[in-house]
């Protein structure tokens, strides 16, 4: 920010690292962030996968025009559907829960989507040989699907999980219990009216995302893979 610029600064600390841990109940907002993202997106999957399950395998009536359906919601803004949203969870109870922030979340159109292309390539003789044995749906959905589906999980766990983690629309509508926020909703609280810490605000935000990173270099093979056996798809 200094006139000229200072591109290496002449005196390195580390205060402000020391001023987000203290000040901002760091721990607190770190620990909502990693609990709503990590059940949001688990919950994602689950719901998700079964969807698909369903698209991709069974026939049914009306089936093409829902999944069309399903995908032009994909072009409805959160912004849209904030308001009606909310007042279902007003309505519910859910209004400064981490219920309330982890609900809306369970239907994404997107991981249905790619769910359904790849449950496409799954030869049918898997199922029907299930079947056969007695296996019931669930059975095969848990024993079947799921497994020769890793690679579009691993992919749409890295998606969703860095969808949740940056979300700050949604979690600052619902949440206005300081010790419930998460952790962007915390640091947008250091732009104030009447000025801003930036290497504070820096600081946090590059501690941030280091969960992110730690995500995706695990997952780093499988997620590039995920998203090219889905495009080609």
């Amino acid at each position: 920010m200094s006139i000229p610029v200072e591109w290496i600064p002449k005196n390195v600390s580390l205060d402000a690292y020391t001023k987000v841990i203290t000040r901002l109940s760091f721990g607190k907002s770190l620990f909502n962030s990693l609990f709503i993202t990590i059940t949001s997106t688990f919950l994602t999957l689950w719901a998700s996968s079964m969807a698909a399950f369903i698209f991709a395998k069974f026939e049914f009536r009306f089936k093409k025009v829902l999944f069309f359906l399903f995908l032009a919601s994909m072009m409805v803004p959160i912004q849209v559907t904030g308001i009606p949203i909310f007042i279902v969870m007003s309505r519910l109870g859910l209004i400064n829960t981490y219920t309330g922030v982890i609900a809306p979340s369970i239907f994404n159109v997107f991981a249905i989507f790619l769910f359904t292309q790849f449950m496409k390539t799954i030869p049918t003789t898997y199922i029907e040989a299930a079947l056969i044995d007695g296996a019931g749906l669930f059975k095969i959905y848990h024993k079947i699907i799921v497994p020769m589906s890793l690679i579009p999980m691993t992919t749409l766990f890295v998606i969703n999980f860095m969808n949740y983690w940056n979300d700050y629309f949604w979690p600052l509508i619902v949440l206005n219990d300081p010790d419930k926020m998460t952790l962007p909703v915390v640091l947008s609280k250091m732009n104030s009216q009447y000025g801003t810490e930036f290497n504070t605000l820096m600081a946090g935000a590059l501690i941030s995302i280091v969960p992110i990173l730690i995500v995706y270099a695990f997952s780093q093979k499988y997620f590039i893979q995920g998203i090219q056996e889905g495009g080609i798809k």
